[in-house]
């Protein structure tokens, strides 16, 4: 008896992408994903300031803030800075965060289930145990503790974060993992003599590609919000490194006479959650072979 391969692992990509542009609601969040990468990549050329440069002609005669003007598109903050270039800027540190956070997490949540779900017994017991531990701490209040001990800072921010992330990752893996093992061309390989790493890494890994792209997916919508909230709370990303979460933190006490400076970097950080959140759900239907013939 051969090994059977994935089905969702035959399909092409074209065919992948044909079925997920039939969904209106996953194009949207495609496109605001892309958008989001644009205006990062690409800050320098989209505005003409720098981050962290305070303009005299950035504050009213007064001292507070300038609204949204030709200018100043999106107003300034309290520092006369330009909130379009900071906004920009911030979506770097969101996406690099997103990106190293969730891709840990994910890399540490498939090794720790896919063990655990293989080989169980006292391995799988402990590894268990170990997640269940994580999962039982809330994971903002973890967070905030881990971030509080370390000097906050990019890196650290996104290592803390994939430490309190992983968990959710290891428990479906080790469900999926454990089912597949069951499986008899599992029994069947191992009849033939094939080792723990060629059933694990041939075998049982191609069949979990789709669950753990949907998983990093929609993770990265959740580390996204993480981190905003820690830069809020004063534990995340330090100033003057813009953040979407320190941004709103810097100028909240403006929020009634410039709402413009909460508004737009709260939107920013739920439209970029959303979108991935739109994507994942769409990744999921269209690499799930039991949604295929549910599609509209």
């Amino acid at each position: 008896m051969t090994a059977t391969k994935p089905a969702t692992l035959r399909a092409s990509a074209p065919s992948i992408w044909t079925r997920l542009r039939r969904r209106k609601l996953a194009l949207i969040g495609l496109f605001l994903v892309a958008l989001t990468f644009f205006g990062a990549i690409f800050a320098p050329w989209l505005t003409p300031y720098e981050p962290n440069t305070q303009m005299f002609e950035g504050l009213t005669m007064q001292g507070a803030p300038m609204p949204p003007s030709a200018q100043f598109p999106l107003g300034t903050d309290l520092l006369g800075r330009d909130l379009l270039t900071r906004i920009l800027y911030g979506s770097r540190t969101s996406l690099i965060i997103g990106l190293v956070a969730n891709g840990v997490a994910l890399v540490i949540g498939t090794l720790v289930g896919i063990t655990a779900g293989y080989f169980r017994g006292f391995i799988g017991s402990v590894l268990m145990r170990l997640t269940d531990l994580m999962m039982a701490f809330p994971a903002l209040l973890l967070a905030i503790c881990l971030a509080a001990i370390f000097q906050p800072s990019l890196w650290i921010v996104a290592m803390v974060i994939a430490t309190v992330n992983w968990v959710q990752t290891a428990r479906v893996i080790y469900a999926e993992t454990s089912s597949l093992s069951q499986r008899e061309f599992i029994a069947a390989e191992r009849t033939l003599g094939a080792g723990h790493v060629r059933i694990l890494f041939r075998h049982i890994l191609p069949h979990l590609v789709p669950m753990i792209i949907v998983w990093g997916t929609l993770g990265i919508s959740t580390t996204v919000l993480l981190e905003a909230t820690l830069s809020y709370l004063g534990v995340g990303v330090q100033p003057p490194t813009p953040s979407w979460g320190n941004i709103i933190f810097e100028n909240q006490t403006y929020f009634q006479a410039a709402p413009w400076l909460v508004f737009f970097p709260g939107f920013a950080i739920v439209s970029l959650a959303l979108a991935f959140n739109l994507v994942g759900d769409a990744l999921r239907d269209v690499l799930d072979p039991t949604q295929r013939g549910q599609e509209q």
